[in-house]
């Protein structure tokens, strides 16, 4: 473990996580398998312009998320890095996509020491565009959100996998099983 807080993060998820199954309704998202991977632009986290066609030839995960430094979304972001090299070791380059700014994605993998870059999406545009943003249910209670989804992408540029029922706590064994 890297510290304190990403050990109390980890059991939160842990804990929480057969909860907000049950609890939140996640739509999936149109985009299926064998299709194209909509090309989009946005910014990282040190506001480097990145475009999902510079990556034509290389694998590329595309995972979107609800929110920087919460318990579910820091266990599959810390997941994510604890594997990267067996990830990079099947060529795969990692995005995690979520609303919060460049300025948080900064400061998110400040924190937990996360090797690959985030997008920031403020706008929601890339969320809308990859058909992720949408209805949720918690508590009984509705409201708009990301709904936790991962887009595995072939060199070509198509979408090879689509991972709705996302484990935060075991995501990259998900994306290499």
């Amino acid at each position: 473990m890297k510290n304190r807080v990403e050990l109390i993060h980890r059991a939160i998820a842990i804990i929480a996580q057969p909860f907000l199954k049950i609890l939140t309704k996640n739509r999936m998202s149109k985009l299926k398998k064998g299709l194209k991977a909509p090309d989009f632009e946005g910014f990282d986290q040190a506001g480097n312009k990145i475009k999902l066609s510079d990556f034509k030839g290389q694998k590329v995960i595309i995972y979107f998320y609800p929110k920087d430094d919460t318990p579910g979304c820091t266990a599959q972001a810390c997941n994510l890095r604890d594997n990267y090299a067996d990830l990079k070791k099947q060529g795969y380059v990692v995005l995690g996509i979520s609303r919060d700014t460049m300025r948080k994605h900064q400061q998110f993998i400040n924190k937990y020491e996360l090797p690959f870059s985030l997008i920031a999406d403020t706008d929601l545009a890339l969320n809308k565009l990859y058909d992720v943003w949408g209805e949720k249910m918690m508590f009984g209670r509705k409201y708009m959100g990301t709904n936790r989804t991962t887009f595995i992408i072939d060199e070509k540029g198509m979408i090879e996998k689509v991972i709705d029922e996302v484990d935060t706590e075991n995501h990259s064994q998900q994306i290499l099983g």
